[in-house]
C-alpha cells in the first residue's frame, strides 16, 4: 500500500501538568521549523492569557515541525476532562500519540482518560517519561504503571510493545534510558522514535475527496473554518465541493481559502492531499463531523461523537444597582450575540432561551468550563451575572439519571479521614485506597456531580493545599431523592446602599466571615459575607459612629479588623446558592440575592418555609 513517508500525524496526550506543551515547545525549538530571529516564550501554544496564567490547555492547537526532509503535524491537546470532547475528535486525525507521563506523579485519571480514547481508535503510542529530573522521579516504577494501565484498557499486542523515552522538557533534554547521566540536550531521540514508529499516511490521493472537520476557528474576514484531516483524494483553492450535512442533507460550496500549518501560523495553501491537516474556509455552517466530498461521490466519513453538556448555568445581563458602572457592553443584545459568536467554536457548549428577558441557559462540560467561559467575557469587558450551576439530568429507561464522576485524591495520610467523611456526606462511594510511600495515600470514590459542586475550596481548606484532586465524568446512575448539597452556611447581606466602614464591619464579624474591605460601595441585597450558622442575616455593614466633641473621625482608621476574604471568580460559583446570583463585572466579582429588597425577601422566604 502506498504511503506519503514525508509525513508524520501525531497527538500529545497527557494529564493535566505533565508536561505536554513544553515538550511541544521544545520540539519547536530544535526543529528545523523556525529561522534564527523567531523567539517562542515558555507556552508558545497556549495561546490566550487565561491558558497561561492557569498552565492548562483549553483548546486542541495545530503546529507542524520540519525535521530534515519529513513533516511532522503535532496537535496539542487538553488534558482535562472537561475539554474531553476536543481529545476525542483530535484522535480521529492523526496515526499515532505520544503519551507524557510525569515520572513522579505517574499515571493520573487523565492519563486514563486519554490513553482510553487513543487505545479505542488502535492508534500506535509512543511513551515518554517526562520530569526525570524532578526531586522523587521513580521513571522504572512509572513504566510499569503506564503498562499496567495499557493492559487494563484493553491494548492489543502491537500497542504494547510501545518504545519508551525519557525527558526533561523543561530542560530541552532526551534521551532512551532511564539514567539521569545519560540525558542529552536534545530532541533527537524523540524526532527519530516518532519517524521510525508513528505509521505515515496512506496515499489515496488519486481517489474521490474526504475530508472530514474535527475542530472549528473563526475568523472576522473569512467567517467559520474548518480544520481537519484529508483521508482521501485532493482537494484545491476554487474547487466545488459538497458538504454531508449531520442532518443528512447536502450543502454544495466553493473553497475559497485553504492553510497548511508550519510552526506557530496558519499558511496559504493551493493544495492539499490525503493525509495533511488543514483549515479550510468557504462554508458558512460547516460543523464538527461533517464531511466534504467530492460532488461525484457522495460518501460521508462516520460522524464524530461530540460529548453531552454535564452541567448548566443561567448567564443574564447584569440588573444590579451598579449595572453600566464598570463594562463596556452591558446589554442582553451584546450577551445574546457573543454567546452565539463562542458557539462558532466551541462545539461542547448549548445556548438555550430561558423564557425570561435577557437571561439564557448555558450548558457546558464541567464547573471549569463555564468559569472560563464566563472569565473570558469578564476580560472582554462583559457585565453579566450568573446562576449557581445545576448538574443536566437525563432519562434512561423510564428512569431520571444524573451524572457521577470518577474522583482521584492524593493526600498526607493525616487527612484521609475527613476527606473520606466530607465526600461520603456527598454521597461519594470510596472504591479505592492505595499507600503511594511517603506518608501519601491515594484514594478513589465515585461521587454524584452536583456533590463535587463547591468541593474543591473545602478540599483546599481540609488537606490545607497539600492535597491533589483530579476528577472527570464516569457514567450517568439514577437520582440520589431527599438530597440537596447546596452551601451549610447562610449569608450575611447588606440591608443597605453606601460605602463598607470599619466600625460596622467590626460589629459584624463575629458572625462570620467577611467578604468586603472598608469602603467598598454595597448595594442592598448585596452578599458581604457567610454566616458562621445555616442561616442569612441581613446586616447593616454601612454603619457609622456617631460623632462627638470628644472623639474625632479618624479615630476608626486605628481600630483593628480580621483579614477579609476575597473569593475569587471560582470560588464564588461555588459559594452561589439556589436563590443567589454572582455579578461579574471586568474589575469586580460580587454575590447578591437574587430578590434584591431586604422585605420583599423575607416576604418570600415566609411563604417558601410555609409550602
Amino acid at each position: 500500500m502506498k504511503t506519503r513517508d514525508n509525513i508524520r500525524n501525531i497527538a500529545i496526550i497527557a494529564h493535566v501538568d505533565h508536561g505536554k506543551t513544553t515538550l511541544v515547545n521544545e520540539l519547536l525549538k530544535q526543529s528545523d521549523t523556525l529561522d534564527q530571529h523567531t523567539e517562542i516564550g515558555d507556552r508558545a501554544m497556549d495561546t490566550n492569557d487565561i491558558e497561561k496564567e492557569r498552565g492548562i490547555t483549553i483548546l486542541s492547537k495545530n503546529t507542524a515541525v520540519k525535521y530534515g526532509d519529513k513533516q511532522i503535524n503535532i496537535l496539542d491537546t487538553p488534558g482535562h476532562a472537561d475539554f474531553g470532547g476536543e481529545v476525542e475528535r483530535i484522535m480521529r486525525m492523526v496515526d499515532g500519540v505520544l503519551l507524557v507521563v510525569d515520572a513522579f506523579e505517574g499515571t493520573m485519571p487523565q492519563t486514563r482518560f486519554v490513553l482510553k480514547k487513543a487505545l479505542e481508535q488502535h492508534l500506535t503510542p509512543i511513551v515518554v517519561i517526562n520530569k526525570v529530573d524532578r526531586e522523587g522521579a521513580r521513571p522504572a516504577e512509572v513504566v510499569d504503571e503506564v503498562l499496567d494501565l495499557f493492559i487494563e484498557l484493553g491494548a492489543d499486542e502491537d500497542q504494547l510493545e510501545f518504545p519508551v523515552l525519557y525527558a526533561s522538557a523543561m530542560n530541552g533534554t532526551s534521551s532512551y534510558s532511564d539514567d539521569l547521566a545519560s540525558q542529552e540536550h536534545t530532541m533527537k531521540p524523540v524526532f527519530d522514535t516518532i519517524i521510525k514508529t508513528i505509521p505515515a499516511p496512506i496515499d489515496n490521493s488519486d481517489e474521490p475527496l474526504q475530508f472530514q472537520v474535527a475542530m472549528l476557528d473563526y475568523d472576522d474576514f473569512l467567517g467559520r473554518i474548518g480544520v481537519g484531516r484529508v483521508f482521501r483524494g485532493k482537494i484545491k483553492v476554487g474547487d466545488n465541493v459538497t458538504v454531508m450535512k449531520l442532518d443528512g442533507s447536502t450543502q454544495n460550496f466553493r473553497v475559497t481559502k485553504l492553510m497548511g500549518f508550519l510552526g506557530l501560523n496558519k499558511v496559504d495553501i493551493d493544495e492539499a492531499e490525503a493525509g495533511d491537516l488543514i483549515a479550510v474556509s468557504g462554508m458558512e455552517d460547516i460543523n464538527v463531523g461533517e464531511t466534504v466530498v467530492d460532488p461525484s461521490k457522495k460518501e460521508p466519513l462516520p460522524v464524530l461523537r461530540i460529548d453531552e453538556p454535564t452541567l448548566q448555568m443561567t448567564f443574564g445581563s447584569n440588573t444590579s444597582p451598579f449595572v453600566g458602572k464598570d463594562g463596556d457592553f452591558v446589554t442582553a443584545r451584546q450577551l445574546l450575540e457573543r454567546l452565539q459568536r463562542e458557539l462558532h467554536t466551541d462545539v461542547s457548549l448549548r445556548v438555550e432561551d430561558t423564557g425570561e428577558p435577557g437571561s439564557w441557559t448555558v450548558s457546558g462540560r464541567g464547573e471549569l468550563h463555564l468559569s472560563i467561559l464566563v472569565e473570558t467575557l469578564r476580560r472582554e469587558g462583559y457585565e453579566l451575572q450568573v446562576s449557581r450551576p445545576k448538574v443536566i439530568l437525563r432519562e434512561f429507561d423510564g428512569e431520571m439519571c444524573e451524572p457521577f464522576e470518577s474522583v482521584q485524591i492524593d493526600t498526607p495520610e493525616e487527612y484521609s479521614g475527613s476527606i473520606i467523611d466530607t465526600l461520603s456526606q456527598r454521597k461519594g462511594t470510596m472504591e479505592n485506597m492505595e499507600n503511594t510511600g511517603n506518608g501519601q495515600q491515594r484514594l478513589t470514590f465515585l461521587v454524584p456531580s452536583r456533590g463535587l459542586i463547591g468541593y474543591p475550596t473545602e478540599f483546599l481548606s481540609i488537606t490545607r493545599g497539600y492535597g491533589i484532586m483530579n476528577h472527570s465524568f464516569s457514567k450517568y446512575l439514577p437520582v440520589i431523592k431527599k438530597w440537596n448539597p447546596g452551601r451549610k452556611n447562610g449569608a450575611l447581606v447588606s440591608i443597605n446602599a453606601g460605602k463598607t466602614t470599619t466600625y460596622a464591619i467590626m460589629g459584624i464579624e463575629s458572625r462570620g466571615t467577611i467578604f468586603v474591605d472598608p469602603g467598598t460601595e454595597v448595594y442592598e441585597g448585596m452578599i458581604v459575607g457567610k454566616n458562621s450558622r445555616d442561616n442569612d442575616i441581613s446586616v447593616n455593614i454601612t454603619k457609622g459612629k456617631k460623632l462627638t466633641n470628644v472623639r474625632a473621625s479618624g479615630s476608626d482608621d486605628m481600630a483593628k479588623i480580621k483579614e477579609p476574604d476575597h473569593l475569587t471568580l471560582e470560588e464564588s460559583l461555588e459559594f452561589l446558592n439556589d436563590d443567589e446570583l454572582c455579578e461579574v463585572t471586568p474589575h469586580f466579582v460580587r454575590l447578591r440575592k437574587k430578590t434584591l429588597n431586604t422585605k420583599q425577601r423575607e416576604k418570600e422566604a415566609k411563604v417558601a418555609r410555609h409550602n
